[in-house]
């Protein structure tokens, strides 16, 4: 078992890598810790484009709270929220 999990945390941190040389060439000023928590939201079902959106906010907030599930419902009530204005767009 440990064979695997020492592969599975290679294989994540080659990701963040790769992600954080993406991030500093599009200037997005995103460390590895704030790369890392945006991938963990995204794969616990947060919609990429309200953390896009909410990213400045979230980024900023991240550290002072102590619950992962917090900010994942805090993002997931901001996406309706986000999807709600964005069909009352499209309805007009």
């Amino acid at each position: 078992m440990p064979v695997v999990d020492d592969s599975k945390r290679k294989a994540a941190r080659e990701t963040i890598d790769i992600l954080h040389e993406i991030s500093t060439l599009l200037n997005t000023h995103l460390d590895r810790q704030s790369l890392s928590y945006c991938v963990s939201l995204i794969e616990n079902g947060v919609n990429p484009e309200a953390l896009a959106v909410r990213s400045r906010w979230a980024l900023r907030y991240i550290p002072l709270l102590t619950s992962k599930q917090k900010v994942i419902k805090d993002l997931r009530a901001q996406n309706e929220r986000y999807e709600g204005e964005q069909k009352g767009i499209g309805a007009q």
